[in-house]
């Protein structure tokens, strides 16, 4: 991952000669599905963002989706499939897959399943997928929202050791 995070870093290069730049950095790759504040965590780490500033704005990014993505994904979903288009079609598809595949994960325990899922940094986990899971199978908006908002606060913390124990001890 730190490979890929270190890419977008070097897309976004000249951004970092902004006033906030590197945190604008750390921002957009919170926000990105896939990488989302574990990925924004390790980008401070290697940008040198001090890490409460770093801690406060990788949460925001990853929040900002989570409202939309449990209100519309399903949506989204549906008006993809019946498109004409068939990488809409396949990437239709792709997503309800992958949130089957999660189903038992989530049901085994409801919505403690949900915190615990978005919120232990694993790869294919996180608050995107956490929204997608609870919205295909219609679980109650506003406890998914609150599972999921858990979920990424205890994932900041996981993310935060991680990001500033570990490997800030690596790259110091």
């Amino acid at each position: 991952m730190e490979g890929l995070i270190n890419g977008i870093i070097n897309a976004f290069g000249g951004i970092t000669a902004l006033k906030y730049g590197k945190e604008l950095i750390v921002f957009i790759i919170s926000l990105c599905p896939i990488l989302e504040l574990r990925g924004g965590l390790i980008a401070a780490t290697l940008l040198g963002v001090k890490p409460i500033i770093a801690y406060i704005v990788s949460i925001i990014g990853n929040t900002l989706p989570v409202p939309f993505i449990l209100l519309f994904i399903t949506k989204v979903i549906d008006w993809m499939e019946k498109s004409k288009v068939k990488w809409m079609k396949r990437v239709a598809k792709w997503l309800r897959n992958k949130a089957h595949k999660n189903k038992e994960k989530i049901e085994k325990y409801g919505y403690l399943g949900l915190v615990l899922f978005v919120g232990i940094p694993l790869p294919g986990t996180g608050a995107w997928t956490g929204c997608l899971v609870a919205s295909v199978f219609d679980m109650d908006r506003k406890k998914s929202f609150l599972a999921v908002m858990t979920g990424i606060i205890m994932a900041s913390i996981i993310m935060m050791i991680l990001s500033y124990g570990l490997l800030g001890g690596i790259i110091n």
